[in-house]
């Protein structure tokens, strides 16, 4: 390890964390072609500190709805032992908000017992190179046909409830998980902003629970203290670089350009499968 490999990990945790390319492909794929399939538990600590990296951006970009979540969701657990207030009355956008997030959230657990089989398909280029290609279609057609106008005040629980599985299809290597959940939410009626806004909110409680559970691990396993400032450069490149991915992905799904990643994954996905037939 380096300053330099701790930076070019940084850039790559950040932009494909959330840009729609799979960031589980992307890595699966490099350890395959590369050999070097033991880097991820060799430095399983710096890899989770990498995630820590780009949930610090969602914290940043976000971090007037997440204040306002955190107020509302008090606020509500309040009024539930408050007597005299009016049932009638519609709650407020962001404590809505909280309450799709939620819903979004309980298909991940029905993932869990198939763990096992997810983390053995990312061994397989085919299957990696098929799922590139199959997000990559998503992507394309979802991008022409949004047209919806739902935000927090109108989406319904089936909407977050069926982005949510998305999200939990979104575990597969090789399927992008903002790109799934952002065109689950377009195909639902998002609106193009709320459907971005959402998928990277939902994406909290999952990856900051998964993240916390990672470093558990890498603990255990043992942190070599000649790693910690690399993780420090890690980290501060990913959450960098994770800021403007954001910021990119907003401006071009409001320009309607969200499906010009279509391509690269394409690309990605087609040039991976011939090359998994050549390179063995």
């Amino acid at each position: 390890m380096n300053y330099l490999t701790a930076v070019l990990m940084g850039v790559l945790q950040g932009v494909t964390e959330f840009l729609p390319i799979s960031s589980s492909g992307h890595l699966a794929l490099f350890q395959h072609f590369f050999d070097m399939e033991d880097i991820e538990s060799q430095q399983m600590f710096f890899t989770v500190m990498l995630h820590f990296g780009t949930l610090i951006s969602i914290f940043i970009y976000y971090w007037r709805d997440i204040l306002d979540m955190i107020r509302e969701f008090f606020l509500g657990l309040s009024g539930l032992f408050r007597r005299g207030e009016r049932e009638s009355a519609a709650p407020p956008p962001a404590r809505r908000l909280v309450l799709l997030i939620i819903v979004a959230t309980l298909p991940l657990f029905a993932v869990l017992p198939v763990k096992g089989a997810i983390e053995a398909a990312t061994g397989s280029v085919t299957f990696v190179s098929l799922a590139l290609l199959a997000t990559g279609f998503l992507l394309f057609f979802s991008d022409r046909w949004a047209r919806g106008r739902k935000t927090e005040r109108t989406a319904t629980v089936t909407d977050a409830l069926l982005v949510g599985v998305a999200q939990g299809v979104g575990t597969l290597p090789g399927i992008s998980r903002s790109g799934i959940t952002i065109s689950a939410g377009l195909l639902r009626g998002f609106d193009r902003e709320f459907a971005v806004r959402f998928s990277f909110l939902m994406s909290l409680p999952a990856v900051l629970g998964a993240t916390l559970l990672e470093l558990k691990d890498a603990v255990e396993v043992g942190v070599d203290p000649e790693l910690i400032p690399y993780c420090v450069v890690g980290v501060l490149v990913a959450a960098v670089v994770g800021l403007f991915a954001i910021k990119l992905v907003n401006l071009l799904a409001a320009k309607g350009k969200f499906g010009a990643f279509a391509y690269y994954c394409w690309i990605v996905g087609l040039g991976s499968l011939l090359a998994g037939f050549i390179v063995k």
